[in-house]
């Protein structure tokens, strides 16, 4: 089997009202889509969230991964992680050209799976056939008070989940402090309440004491107190609270993720597929965090991250969006996508990752991309 074509592109998807989180504002969501065809008739798809910078993304995949994957094997994916990354090292170690790495990787894997008519969490390993699913939410809109707050989220628990995050940071901590104390009275002492800062804080005693003052509300986690790269300030902070730091939906490649253990920046990983380098460069982040005991909780894409959850041991939890929240809205190019029944995601027997892209939306939303590059929506 050899490959004989790729193709990568940018999509933009517009939110109905901009939605923020603690440091940004959002009206639309971008993804670069790729899709790598071969000579046997199989196609595989990948893709990653733009965050403004999806055609970037195609463009490093069009550039600079495709001269090098043309008449390869699509099921070597080993040799072609190396090629892809090795070839790019001194430019693109991580951001926008592991981004790229990670969609063709992921068709890659799309393909193996169709070749072999495997569904991807048993072609991984089969470790579970349904994985449990949490709630993600809480996000700022001006309109959006405490009643609205607390309605969101009696709408998750009434959907079945006994998991549920809400993002912290945007407001003064005193707010913050009134928003979480709403929210667990609304869920109750029962259920798991996540919290996430997006890197809001600068230092270890701005971060210590915020988490500290939410102590009270028994959250199980803190996601991104700080940025990324603050990984000692990280690790102060993770020592100097009752509850665990989660971090690495921005975070790279495997070596990135040992540091992060290794450090004691985090308790539990959230390693994202379309980021990390994909399929191959995710699964040995999972694995070697297995070796530790820690918990792998990915980040967004559950259509991606549900089979590769239900492939490991440590897998923890699966994010989802739900659609009419308007935050993420993948969704809608998908043509069948996952969702929880009573907050779990029961796996398919798909071949391959199962991701089938509505092509009909696909073209729209790229029109809308362009649109916006041009300055006309």
């Amino acid at each position: 089997m050899q490959i004989t074509d790729v193709e990568s592109f940018p999509i933009a998807i517009p939110l109905e009202t901009p939605v923020s989180f603690s440091n940004r504002t959002i009206t639309y969501r971008d993804h670069a889509i790729t899709y790598v065809r071969t000579d046997e008739g199989h196609e595989g798809v990948g893709y990653s969230l733009g965050y403004e910078g999806a055609g970037l993304i195609a463009e490093a995949v069009e550039s600079l991964l495709k001269p090098n994957l043309i008449g390869e094997d699509p099921r070597d994916t080993e040799a072609l992680w190396r090629t892809m990354y090795d070839g790019n090292v001194q430019i693109g170690r991580a951001g926008i050209l592991l981004r790229g790495i990670s969609t063709v990787d992921i068709a890659l894997w799309d393909i193996k799976g169709k070749a072999a008519g495997e569904p991807l969490h048993k072609l991984l390993g089969g470790y579970a056939d349904s994985v449990p699913a949490y709630a993600s939410g809480g996000y700022y809109r001006d309109e959006k008070g405490h009643e609205s707050l607390r309605g969101e989220m009696r709408r998750y628990l009434d959907e079945g989940h006994d998991v549920v995050k809400m993002k912290v940071g945007r407001r003064s901590l005193t707010e913050e402090v009134d928003r979480i104390e709403a929210v667990r009275d609304e869920i109750g002492s029962e259920t798991t309440l996540l919290l996430d800062a997006n890197g809001k804080w600068d230092s270890t005693v701005e971060a210590v004491r915020a988490c500290r003052a939410f102590e009270p509300y028994d959250p199980y986690f803190i996601e991104e107190p700080v940025m990324i790269d603050q990984v000692e300030t990280m690790a102060e902070l993770n020592g100097a609270i009752d509850f665990a730091v989660a971090t690495g939906e921005l975070e790279g490649n495997r070596y990135n993720f040992a540091r992060l253990h290794d450090t004691g920046a985090a308790s539990i990983l959230q390693p994202d597929v379309t980021v990390c380098g994909g399929i191959t460069e995710w699964l040995k982040i999972a694995h070697h965090a297995a070796a530790y005991d820690v918990p792998i909780a990915p980040h967004y894409n559950w259509n991606l991250h549900a089979p590769l959850v239900g492939a490991i041991e440590n897998g923890h939890w699966v994010e989802y969006f739900y659609r009419d929240m308007d935050v993420t809205v993948f969704d809608d190019v998908v043509e069948d996508p996952l969702a929880p029944v009573d907050g779990v995601i029961e796996l398919r027997d798909t071949p391959g990752h199962g991701v089938t892209l509505d092509d009909g939306a696909i073209e729209e939303f790229r029109d809308h991309h362009a649109a916006i590059q041009r300055g006309d929506a």
